[in-house]
């Protein structure tokens, strides 16, 4: 078969591996001057390619439609990823959380791995080449339209596109927009994987702050939603940090009317083991201003926030603190309130929330219900997952079973 596959990123890649594989014509068509654009940002520039954990952790990290996901990460799982680069010569290694990254810490090797296969193969390239259309003939694929209105004609396409998350790297929404037009239904796009902006304005003041192993909670109308550990950075707008991305997973797309977040500084210690150690530094400051008592409890950045929030005077001797005021310092600690008024943009956001309405999609080869022949694979699909390897799985596998699955006419 003669097969086209828009978007030169992870999935669209390992699809068209997988597709030649079978003996198939591929053609992957890419608007930008290299393949991978964006998995070359990938983790910081180091890629985190999959999780080392079990396949239930990695289905229980997908957040919106595991279960379609079921098929294709047993067809293809997190080991056989794995398999595969270390096979094309990238040796991996597993870091905190099961992370798996390449030992060179170079998101570059990953590239290389996988566009090296390419040339293999013999699969054609098509750089800096923008696709208009999709052209449909009886409700089945028959070829697409070029920007210079240039048509093409395959047997198959695969739509690998992304999704809307930094579009600098060529991700704005093209395969939405075709999807649409075909009268394929969309879940609304939203930015996830990103930053929150904050309404207090004593966040903005501790911009640059970077705390770990602290806990958070978020609230919705006084119900905890989600709560986590791990590490944090103040930011000019709010809060950042793995711990705050991941939950941006769950928070994403919600209505940010009372919506708060609540910083736990001290997890490690309940209220009673706290107020002991409050005991213990303010005996060892006996003489000295509140204000100056908690340079060993806490970053020097962030006591004039904490002072403050306790309501207890800075210039108030530490030995005539009372049992309530050191009552309502310890709840400050332990549940540092902020109000949440939104996320972050797709610039800003790691991956996209939404898309492809994965009802309308087979999920053993991807292919369109509606559509013979268009098939819809990666990011542009309204599956996505939290930090930690697991989008960059759900590239790999819907990529790898979807491309398998083109061997017989």
């Amino acid at each position: 078969m003669n097969i086209c596959i828009i978007g030169g990123g992870p999935s669209g890649m390992m699809a068209a591996i997988a597709a030649a594989l079978n003996g198939n014509n591929v053609t992957i068509i890419e608007k930008n001057e290299k393949l991978g654009k964006k998995l070359y940002i990938t983790g910081k520039g180091r890629c985190n390619v999959t999780n080392a954990g079990d396949l239930e952790d990695i289905r229980n990290h997908i957040v919106s439609n595991s279960k379609f996901m079921y098929s294709s990460l047993y067809e293809f799982s997190n080991a056989d990823v794995y398999d595969f680069f270390e096979n094309r010569g990238v040796k991996l290694k597993v870091e905190r959380g099961n992370r798996v990254f390449p030992e060179s810490d170079k998101s570059s090797d990953i590239i290389k791995a996988l566009t090296g296969y390419i040339n293999e193969l013999g699969i054609n390239v098509l750089l800096n080449t923008k696709v208009k259309d999709i052209l449909i003939k009886e409700s089945s694929f028959e070829g697409i339209k070029l920007d210079n209105d240039k048509e093409m004609f395959f047997d198959k396409c695969i739509v690998a596109t992304g999704g809307k998350s930094y579009p600098v790297t060529g991700s704005d929404g093209d395969g939405y927009r075709w999807a649409e037009n075909l009268g394929i239904n969309i879940i609304k796009p939203v930015p996830s994987l990103v930053p929150f902006i904050i309404k207090e304005d004593d966040a903005k003041d501790m911009q640059g702050l970077s705390l770990r192993n602290i806990g958070i909670k978020i609230l919705r109308e006084e119900r905890v939603i989600y709560s986590d550990e791990g590490e944090l950075l103040f930011t000019h707008f709010g809060v950042s940090g793995p711990v705050i991305l991941k939950a941006s997973s769950v928070i994403s797309g919600l209505n940010y009317k009372n919506l708060k977040l609540l910083i736990d500084l001290k997890p490690g210690l309940d209220m009673d083991m706290l107020n002991k150690r409050l005991l213990r530094d303010f005996e060892k400051n006996n003489n000295k201003n509140f204000n100056n008592s908690l340079n060993d409890l806490l970053p020097k950045k962030m006591i004039k926030t904490v002072v403050e929030r306790s309501k207890i005077d800075p210039y108030k001797k530490v030995n005539v603190i009372t049992r309530e005021e050191r009552q309502a310092l310890t709840n400050v600690i332990k549940n540092l309130e902020y109000t949440i008024t939104g996320l972050r943009g797709f610039e800003e956001a790691i991956i996209t929330k939404g898309g492809i309405d994965t009802v309308e999609i087979n999920p053993k080869n991807f292919e369109s219900k509606k559509i013979k022949g268009l098939h819809f694979i990666g990011e542009v699909l309204d599956v996505d997952a939290t930090t930690g390897g697991y989008n960059l799985q759900i590239a790999w596998s819907s990529g790898f079973a979807c491309g398998n699955s083109m061997k017989d006419w």
